[in-house]
């Protein structure tokens, strides 16, 4: 397998292009998925408190055998935590629960920019950057707008902005502001929780390489220049999602997926009225 390659965060630090998502595994199965998935060579691992399996994945990162310092392991802040000191806590309870003496990278979840709360949380992450306990901070599911809010009033950029993204869903303009500002881009549900895979042009280009749809559409995210984190449950797809490395899409296939763009492709909720 061609190993994976990393891009450099603004803060210094590393990330793998392809990383495992933990969306939807229970606490009971995350032990044996996400220990096969580092078994497998994936070293960035995706969580998040609300996901209910900080535990589970916790433990497969201490028991797979990988050292410590290889993975980056991600978690996330829930929306009814946020604040300053309901963050400090929130975040004490899943570095608890992980089992862990720091996360790698720690992310806002949501901006719930109703709440009105998601600077005075950015504020606290900082704070828990400095101590050590976290290794690199970021957002998820923040827009061009909210981005400007956080970064305009504390003078620190996030690392990572984690957003939907698949090829029915490209986000071209968040991408560009993430890509301006030096933020990296990571794709959650990039497979557009399976609904790509059966798209006539994306079957006929992994056709053309022979490889698979998911294969193709993860090389896709990669060639963007950003992070995907595909989540499976099935042991052949968690090695088949991160062998995309040796193999590239050409120009004229990149354009034909860009053409599958849809301002209806969204998935999931609109950040700006989500919470």
């Amino acid at each position: 397998m061609a190993p994976v390659p990393t891009l450099t965060l603004n803060d210094g630090r590393a990330i793998p292009q392809i990383g495992f998502g933990c969306w939807q595994l229970s606490d009971a199965q995350a032990p044996d998925i996400v220990g096969r998935a580092l078994k497998a060579g994936y070293r960035l691992i995706d969580t998040a408190a609300i996901y209910g399996n900080e535990a589970g994945v916790g433990r497969a990162v201490r028991e797979a055998g990988v050292p410590r310092e290889e993975i980056v392991l991600t978690t996330k802040l829930w929306n009814d935590r946020q604040g300053r000191d309901e963050t400090r806590k929130a975040f004490d309870e899943s570095l608890k629960r992980l089992g862990v003496d720091y996360v790698d990278l720690y992310l806002i979840h949501w901006p719930c920019p109703r709440q009105r709360l998601f600077v005075e949380t950015w504020k606290a992450m900082i704070a828990l950057r400095e101590s050590g306990r976290v290794k690199s901070i970021g957002v998820s599911n923040f827009t061009p707008e909210n981005l400007a809010v956080l970064i305009g009033e504390t003078g620190v950029t996030p690392a990572v902005n984690q957003i939907e993204l698949h090829p029915h869903f490209q986000r071209k303009a968040p991408r560009a502001d993430d890509s301006r500002l030096g933020i990296v881009t990571e794709s959650w549900s990039p497979l557009g929780q399976g609904k790509e895979l059966n798209d006539p042009a994306i079957v006929a280009i992994a056709q053309a390489h022979g490889r698979t749809p998911a294969q193709v559409v993860l090389r896709w995210h990669v060639q963007l220049g950003c992070v995907a984190i595909p989540k499976t449950a099935r042991p052949e797809r968690i090695v088949e999602n991160i062998s995309v490395f040796d193999f590239s899409l050409s120009e004229a296939e990149m354009a034909r997926i860009a053409g599958l763009d849809r301002p209806d492709g969204r998935i999931g909720p609109d950040p700006a009225t989500f919470c």
